[in-house]
């Protein structure tokens, strides 16, 4: 059965607005449906100009996560019967707003780029066809390379907000995917970069980030094992 769904946003246009501000709108929507399909029906049918980011809708591609209800979610993944029929929807924070819903996110992609994302090694394998790899060695990144990139834990720490310098724990994940992957030769690189001042250790273990993953990731546990990587570095 639908039910009438109240939709506070808060909305920005840059040509107009001096300020953000909130615009409520009513839609009808089964308790099945999604906040995503909630926006939807605001953008189709009451204003075209409601402006966001979304492309699988299906919890994949990570690029409509939104600060709804107070906390970091994915749009798609957010089911009306959970969000209630009184919901708000914002930005995500610590991030340039560009209009809308929608943030510039290259300061995002420029701190996950500085952690060298990527396998890194130059050896040929012996049979020229794979690098092989042991189930227990596969498992210790198993968890960190469930990433998305959707920003919602890095978006949802106040260390973030406060300093865009700060790497993030999405960044720190990804370098941790390949810091304890054994095939790879980047190793003491990577640590060196996560040991800088706006690196892994600027985190405060507020765990804000553990509540706003879509995908569950551990991420303090991440966290933990790379200031355990970089300790062991420096013992020798």
């Amino acid at each position: 059965m639908s039910v009438d769904v109240k939709i506070r946003i808060k909305r920005f246009n840059p040509e107009a607005d001096a300020e953000p501000h909130w615009e409520q709108y009513t839609v009808q929507a089964e308790p099945t449906d999604r906040v995503l399909d909630v926006l939807h029906q605001v953008k189709w049918y009451q204003d075209g100009s409601l402006t966001f980011r979304r492309s699988c809708a299906h919890g994949v591609c990570g690029s409509d996560a939104m600060l709804i209800n107070g906390r970091n979610r994915l749009a798609c993944e957010y089911l009306i019967r959970d969000a209630g029929t009184d919901i708000t929807v914002e930005a995500i924070k610590g991030l340039p707003l560009v209009k809308d819903l929608l943030v510039d996110m290259e300061p995002f992609w420029d701190q996950y780029r500085s952690v060298m994302p990527y396998l890194v090694n130059d050896e040929v394998p012996e049979d020229g066809k794979e690098r092989r790899q042991s189930p227990a060695d596969r498992a210790r990144y198993e968890d960190t390379s469930r990433c998305i990139m959707c920003a919602a834990c890095t978006t949802s720490c106040p260390v973030f907000w406060g300093d865009g310098s700060y790497v993030g724990p999405a960044a720190i994940v990804n370098a941790h995917r390949f810091i304890v992957d054994t095939r790879d030769h980047a190793h003491e690189e990577r640590l060196q970069i996560m040991a800088e001042p706006d690196g892994v250790w600027r985190c405060r273990t507020v765990f804000n980030c553990v509540e706003a993953c879509p995908r569950d990731i551990r991420i303090t546990r991440a966290i933990l094992e790379v200031t355990g990587e970089i300790s062991n570095a420096a013992r020798g």
